[in-house]
């Protein structure tokens, strides 16, 4: 047992603020303060660029981080990370990685520096989850800053049950903080409702994140794209530790740039691309590794 003193000392540190990122910056004037150690839920309808999302935002932070993506192939995930250091299309990315020789060799070095570590297992199961921090800990000896679950409903059993669901969500929080980690978690709004129909570029209320998990987790966050103008809206549904709005009618805007998985201020162009850093030590389930893999050493 804890006392409130005891408590706020030890976990002082799990509760600081996460990295900021440029592109961010109109949500940090929201109010809005993703923190370490806490459980994010990153909820959108269909084709709203969430995983491309979660992809920019950690390889921006570039804290140590297990990525589990079940929604994406391990090409997908990998060369959408080269077209975002790069600046090339994902396009150019395939057709220089099919082509060999320079091409492919740049794309690899670009994804060195990227300290995030991947599993492609579909569906995801709570046994493979353990085996793979198990792993992470041996090699790196130190679990994971953030976990990516890509997405809720793509883990065993949680399709369409609420119950399995839910159990997810407990396991997240509990892993959140046995581990200390950021657990990110994507999931699905309806499709369906009359606010998706009527307002489809807008962000999904906190009613309609499916299932009602949004309420769960420390930080809810929705998003939606508007494919004519590329303006990319993320609302805070939730925030235990801030302002919110579950109605998601005042949202902040930032730029899209889907072919290159890139995000950016409103104001501001697509970033440029970050100069490779140093090797990893390590190859398990690395960016590179995936990219070169998917394609054949």
């Amino acid at each position: 047992m804890l006392n409130p003193a005891r408590a706020l000392s030890l976990n002082a540190e799990s509760g600081r603020e996460l990295p900021r990122i440029e592109a961010f910056d109109a949500l940090y004037k929201r109010g809005i303060r993703p923190r370490h150690g806490e459980v994010i839920m990153v909820a959108g309808r269909s084709g709203t660029q969430k995983s491309g999302l979660a992809l920019f935002w950690v390889a921006e932070m570039n804290l140590p981080t297990l990525y589990f993506s079940a929604d994406m192939s391990a090409f997908t995930a990998s060369s959408r990370l080269a077209s975002m250091r790069t600046g090339d299309t994902t396009e150019m990315v395939e057709a220089g990685m099919a082509a060999g020789g320079g091409a492919r060799q740049g794309y690899i070095d670009a994804l060195s520096g990227l300290n995030i570590t991947f599993s492609f297992g579909s569906p995801i199961q709570w046994r493979a989850v353990d085996e793979e921090l198990e792993a992470y800990v041996e090699l790196w000896d130190a679990y994971p800053a953030v976990v990516v679950f890509d997405n809720l409903m793509d883990f065993d059993g949680a399709e369409s049950d609420y119950t399995e669901q839910m159990a997810v969500m407990s396991n997240a929080t509990e892993l959140a903080r046995e581990t200390g980690a950021t657990v990110i978690l994507l999931h699905h709004a309806s499709d369906k409702s009359w606010e998706a129909k009527s307002s489809p570029w807008s962000p999904p209320s906190r009613d309609q994140v499916k299932g009602g998990l949004s309420e769960k987790p420390e930080l809810s966050l929705t998003v939606a794209l508007d494919p004519t103008s590329m303006e990319y809206r993320i609302a805070c549904v939730k925030q235990r530790m801030g302002p919110s709005d579950p109605t998601a009618q005042s949202y902040a805007t930032i730029r899209c740039h889907p072919e290159v998985t890139r995000f950016s201020r409103l104001e501001t162009p697509a970033p440029k691309p970050k100069a490779p850093a140093a090797p990893a030590t390590a190859e398990s389930w690395s960016p590179s590794g995936a990219l070169a893999g998917a394609l054949g050493s």
